[in-house]
């Protein structure tokens, strides 16, 4: 479509990029001709205050598979998909509250550096390849995919040309400035976004509601999509497979939940560099605050414009506008974009920042963290053992803008997706149960052995795939039609990481014959005691839930 940005649009567009790049540059300049050394690379000198650490995973984890793909799903499910948002608030907490005290007080830099410490280094190696794989061919391609497809719907930009430009907005402050440099325009980033967004729900509600409001707009899309309001999916519901009902409150959404927000590099990267453990579990209360308001401008504008298409008097009130790159069930995620071009100018540059604060935060991070593990878990430990400060640090800067590249290949296969947020988290789905066993274990249960933990997490692929297999219809119609189970692939996820659980357990148990391993953690008295201000905020984030779900169950 052609670009309908005015010159105040470009102005406040551009602003923006050139705050977030002055910002960057400036806080990775080195301080008083000192070299930056891996801990201020990797871990922004371990000086994060609490609401920069909340900020950043927010900013860290809301990208284009949310703005996008979250509001896409919005449209073609509703309400449910908010699960992933409001459930992650109370795995925050979790976090916060029982993994923190154990990962800070190790002293890591990298999540496969704790695997390391309790159970060998071939595991960690394992593991790190794991994720650097992921990151790259899952979470960077996808989120540059996203990014490109909303600046091909709203500025008429050829999508190789947006994902060149992402990749390099990206890269011209993070590789050079290291975590610092994300973290602190991150706080920048979380402001247009939330500002942004809500920008695009007000009008989106207000469209609804005819020109009387917010509250009336609410009013109108659950009258007209009550069905969109359902929290738990029955059977019946043809998304159901995508949110297998009251799995999402007690089964493999825990999985997505919790390997994402306790074991996910470039989200617990952020806790690891604050000034302490209790500035750390305070910014933990504050991103889950902020989880709880996120579905009002991810989920909200995807029903909206749900209502918007199939009313014709809403639509007819748009003009021909309404009828270009017009979402649906088979494109969904063209939901937020389109939205976003029916905003008046000014506010459209506003809110086109916001969406490029999410991808390009999100791209930042990922591009740090995956150096990081490639870094410390792979070139200095296998490589060159004897790396300098310096030579890791230009390892980390190459290693990231070598990600970014095949990111940035890989993107453009990803065309033609339907509802990619559900992509991205099926496909996670695949490892994450291994890696949440083999962490649960290793944390909590003492006689968690090395043999029993890489057993586990090598059977757990193919045990996913088994599960898999069924679920996704290459096989219907033949012979082993019969042998392969048609599961959710939330409870494909649950059920891959209790028999991985299990794998693990009896392995341990025969080897050790019932002892405890050498490496089993010790928890000391009082590890896992909370201040005063973690525990209220959290009671509050309990009550605000409860409510949730009981009025929209």
């Amino acid at each position: 479509m052609e670009t309908n940005f005015e010159l105040l649009d470009y102005i406040i567009f551009i602003s923006y990029g050139l705050i977030i790049l002055g910002v960057g540059l400036w806080v990775s300049r080195n301080k008083e001709g000192k070299e930056k050394n891996s801990e201020d690379y990797f871990l922004a000198s371990k000086s994060l205050p609490w609401w920069a650490v909340g900020t950043s995973l927010i900013a860290a984890n809301i990208s284009a598979e949310q703005f996008i793909g979250m509001s896409g799903s919005g449209f073609a499910v509703g309400l449910a998909i908010a699960s992933y948002e409001w459930m992650a608030a109370l795995t925050l907490l979790i976090v916060g509250k029982y993994f923190l005290p154990i990962f800070i007080e190790k002293g890591l830099y990298t999540i496969p550096e704790f695997v390391e410490k309790r159970y060998s280094t071939n595991l960690k190696t394992i593991l790190a390849v794991f994720w650097i794989g992921l990151f790259v061919f899952v979470n960077l391609a996808s989120v540059l995919y996203l990014g490109a497809l909303a600046f091909e719907t709203i500025l008429g930009i050829k999508m190789i040309y947006s994902i060149i430009g992402l990749s390099l907005f990206a890269a011209a402050y993070s590789l050079y400035g290291g975590l610092s440099a994300v973290a602190w325009t991150d706080v920048i980033q979380v402001v247009f976004l939330v500002i942004g967004g809500f920008i695009t729900t007000y009008l989106a509600l207000n469209t609804v509601s005819s020109g009387e409001g917010v509250i009336e707009g609410l009013k109108g899309i659950y009258k007209a999509a009550p069905e969109k309001f359902d929290m738990i999916l029955d059977k019946s519901n043809p998304e159901y497979d995508n949110l297998p009902g009251i799995a999402v409150l007690v089964g493999g959404m825990w999985v997505a939940n919790i390997y994402y927000w306790g074991f996910n590099q470039y989200i617990i990267q952020r806790t690891l560099a604050a000034k302490s453990l209790k500035e750390s579990q305070k910014g933990i209360v504050l991103a889950a605050g902020l989880k709880m308001i996120l579905p009002l401008i991810i989920v909200i504008p995807g029903i909206a414009a749900y209502v918007i298409v199939n009313d014709p008097a809403l639509l007819s009130s748009l003009g021909q506008e309404g009828l270009l790159n017009m979402p649906s069930n088979e494109t969904a995620d063209k939901a937020y974009p389109w939205l976003l071009q029916f905003l008046p100018t000014g506010l459209k540059g506003v809110a086109f920042a916001a969406l490029a604060a999410a991808i390009v935060s999100s791209l930042a991070s990922m591009l740090n963290s995956t150096a990081t593990i490639f870094t410390m878990d792979i070139y200095k430990q296998i490589i060159n053992p004897g790396a300098s400060e310096s030579k890791s640090v230009k390892i980390g800067r190459i290693s990231a803008a070598i990600a970014l590249i095949i990111g940035s290949i890989m993107a453009p296969l990803l065309g033609g997706i339907d509802q990619a947020f559900q992509f991205i988290q099926e496909y996670t789905g695949i490892v994450s149960p291994g890696i949440l066993a083999v962490f649960m274990l290793g944390l909590f249960w003492k006689k968690a052995t090395n043999k029993g933990a890489i057993i586990g997490a090598l059977i757990s692929i193919p045990t996913a795939m088994f599960l898999k297999v069924g679920s996704k219809g290459w096989v219907e119609g033949t012979a082993l039609e019969s042998i392969f189970p048609t599961l959710p692939f939330l409870d494909q996820m649950g059920l891959t990481t209790l028999f991985t659980m299990l794998i693990i357990a009896i392995v341990s148990l025969n080897q050790n014959k019932g002892a405890n391993d050498t490496k089993g953690i010790e928890l000391k008295k009082g590890v896992f005691n909370t201040e005063p201000i973690f525990n209220i905020g959290s009671f509050a984030v309990l009550i605000i839930l409860a409510a949730i779900y009981s009025i929209f169950w």
